[in-house]
């Protein structure tokens, strides 16, 4: 892997530094290796598909498994496709990690089965500045990742998306039938479809980052501390400086056609409790599409935002009602079904009952 590596960036000096972290499911990892080349230190995500696979919670097919070769072959697409695109036009509080180098090749296992190797080479986040957010969320934490998403929402509206998944998210209806057929029965899962159908067949589509959870943001700039729970609102707080904080996404696996809204539900629900949720809806639904009509007209969209917006909000409820279909055929019992969610789900199944 090392001497590959080397080759690839044409530095004979490039040492391994850390793992980071395993990939799902045992099909790769991510490391940190340092370039004397590049004068910097380098993120490398290895994807290695495992001989014999181990889901954590039990799901593992070969549609899974099919499904998680097509999300690394989409994500090298996009990082070699729009990522440049998007840094280049987007605020400097916007960021996605540049990519370096990418390449791919073939292994055989003991029983001469062909496995595809992928490695992409990329920008380090931390160098840059960024970091994991590990202190305690913040109300200005939380606007700055809407802002992000906002601006990486409305640069892509009407985009053809090629080369992408059809249509984004990891809970995408279609890709999802054995955890749909493991659901009990009862309203949802009758609605499944409906709601699958009401989300994709829509005048307004974008990019949406498919898997927009708290985890897969980095943080640089001003660390504030109006924590959600604690504090009462405030100008800090109402209004987001976006030269105090600058986002990074990455984890673009996912990354697809949909409507802005899926990952701002998802964002949400990764990242706030049941009681802020329901505390913060209106806030921070406002401030989404604040931010998204500032960015359309930043990017010069030709677009009837009024109708955009009016289309959108309609559908947030549907897209917890998607994400919430989900959960219950693959982990019924998880933390993120909350009443807030529950009652997201029953706005949108009136439209079906």
């Amino acid at each position: 892997m090392l001497k590959k590596l080397q080759n690839s960036l044409n530095d004979t000096q490039l040492t391994y530094t850390e793992t980071l972290q395993p990939l799902w499911s045992g099909y790769g990892k991510i490391s940190r290796y340092y370039s004397p080349k590049l004068a910097t230190s380098v993120i490398v995500k290895s994807v290695t598909p495992p001989h014999s696979i181990i889901h954590p919670r039990g799901w593992h097919s070969e549609v899974a498994h099919q499904r998680k070769l097509t999300s690394y072959t989409i994500e090298a697409n996009f990082y070699q496709t729009y990522a440049k695109d998007f840094v280049k036009l987007c605020p400097k509080s916007c960021y996605i990690p540049q990519i370096i180098n990418f390449s791919k090749s073939h292994e055989y296992s003991k029983s001469q089965e062909k496995i595809e190797t992928q490695v992409l080479v990329m920008e380090d986040l931390q160098h840059l500045g960024f970091h994991d957010k590990n202190s305690p969320l913040s109300l200005t934490d939380i606007k700055a990742v809407i802002h992000w998403l906002a601006n990486f929402h409305a640069r892509f509206i009407g985009h053809k998306a090629d080369n992408l998944w059809p249509v984004g998210t990891y809970w995408y209806l279609e890709t999802r039938q054995d955890e749909l057929n493991n659901m009990q029965d009862g309203p949802l899962k009758q609605a499944a479809h409906f709601i699958d159908s009401t989300l994709n067949n829509v005048h307004y589509q974008t990019i949406v980052h498919g898997d927009a959870k708290l985890a897969n943001f980095c943080f640089s700039g001003a660390n504030n501390s109006d924590e959600i729970d604690n504090k009462e609102d405030n100008q800090r707080g109402n209004k987001l400086d976006n030269t105090s904080k600058r986002i990074a996404a990455v984890d673009f696996q996912y990354v697809g056609k949909g409507i802005g809204v899926k990952d701002l539900a998802y964002f949400l629900g990764s990242g706030l409790t049941d009681n802020d949720l329901t505390k913060r809806h209106n806030e921070l639904l406002n401030y989404y599409f604040d931010e998204l009509s500032q960015a359309c007209i930043d990017y010069k969209q030709d677009i009837n935002f009024s109708a955009l917006e009016k289309e959108w909000r309609k559908l947030y409820s549907f897209a917890n009602a998607d994400f919430h279909r989900f959960l219950q055929g693959w982990s019924p019992k998880h933390q993120k079904i909350n009443n807030y969610l529950q009652r997201q789900t029953n706005l949108a199944l009136r439209y079906y009952f």
